[in-house]
């Protein structure tokens, strides 16, 4: 090591361009230095790598798909968490008239009335949590006690969401797709995705037909309905026609009560579903989900180093008052 790098190192004297024009050779020379010592240690010229590292304290949280069925259809308790059947009346009036006579007897009235009947189901999810697994999370200033929380309820709403849509398996217990007592759903002459806009909008005028058929003619066109699609079918209601006017222009014109909905679940495997609703027939809700209890927060179980907690729901699925007020159709 020459004169120049000692003084660098023990005295932090830099001399920039190695020092000639300040200092002469025989100058070099005359200065004393000690020896060089040698390395005790692996020799290094770097530092970890996470004390580079920045870490953003903001938790970004990641998106999931909507749930859409309660927002849309409404929801509604019937019973609480030690109910297991729901019985509703349905009462229907009967009578037949005859020919008048004074002494005639003929001509009777009456009510028929049915009892369909519903059978909630339960479900749980636990959330645990130990005591150094919080600790550990706190020192990356994550919350995590409240996390899994929210994990908890997310998991329960989301399948409530489901069975809104789907019902259970294996109960009398049946969602807005699939209710046994919903009439067949129609199909569109033509795929909305290969259509135009002239032919999607002929194919819900179609729709519309087949529920005023379904109720008799107890709606008209300023009835309040409700178009419910997924959002990949919402797209095709952007397509326009020869005067360049948009399906849900002409949808607004000529049913000004119409509300249009996007249900992510609508759009399966097996095809794009819509349904054509009327939303309320004299003071009568078509459908509601409905539920026995929307959430139940058991005991809190505490262990030797860690704590335990139930949280439970209760579903009644999709409940249909009216299957005639809903008229379906695949378009794809």
């Amino acid at each position: 090591m020459n004169t120049l790098q000692q003084l660098e190192r023990d005295a932090g004297i830099v001399f920039m361009g190695g020092g000639k024009k300040l200092m002469t050779e025989q100058v070099q020379a005359a200065l004393a230095m000690d020896a060089q010592p040698a390395l005790t240690t692996a020799g290094n010229s770097g530092i970890p790598a996470w004390m580079l590292t920045y870490v953003d304290p903001k938790l970004i949280e990641v998106a999931l798909q909507p749930m859409k069925a309660a927002e849309i259809f409404g929801e509604v308790k019937k019973g609480d968490w030690t109910t297991e059947t729901a019985m509703f009346m349905l009462v229907e009036p009967t009578g037949e008239v005859s020919g008048y006579g004074d002494y005639n007897n003929n001509g009777v009235s009456g009510a028929n009335v049915n009892f369909p009947q519903r059978q909630s189901y339960h479900y749980q999810v636990f959330t645990r949590w130990g005591e150094r697994e919080v600790a550990r999370a706190g020192e990356a200033k994550i919350d995590y006690v409240n996390r899994v929380n929210q994990a908890s309820v997310n998991a329960l709403n989301r399948f409530q969401n489901k069975s809104y849509l789907f019902g259970i398996k294996g109960l009398q217990n049946y969602g807005i797709l699939n209710d046994p007592s919903l009439p067949a759903a129609t199909a569109a002459d033509q795929t909305w995705a290969a259509a135009t806009g002239e032919q999607v909008y002929e194919s819900i005028r179609k729709l519309f037909q087949k529920l005023l058929q379904q109720t008799g003619g107890l709606i008209d066109m300023n009835t309040p309905l409700l178009l419910v699609c997924s959002p990949t079918a919402s797209v095709e209601l952007t397509k326009t026609n020869q005067y360049n006017v948009n399906v849900t222009d002409q949808l607004k014109k000529n049913f000004p009560n119409l509300r249009i909905e996007t249900v992510p679940e609508y759009s399966a495997a097996s095809g794009e579903m819509v349904q054509l609703i009327v939303e309320e027939l004299d003071g009568q809700r078509t459908l509601e989900c409905g539920f026995t209890e929307k959430l139940r927060a058991h005991n809190m179980v505490l262990e030797a180093s860690s704590i335990r907690q139930k949280k439970s729901q209760g579903t009644w699925g999709a409940i249909i008052y009216r299957p005639f007020c809903i008229a379906s159709m695949t378009v794809s």
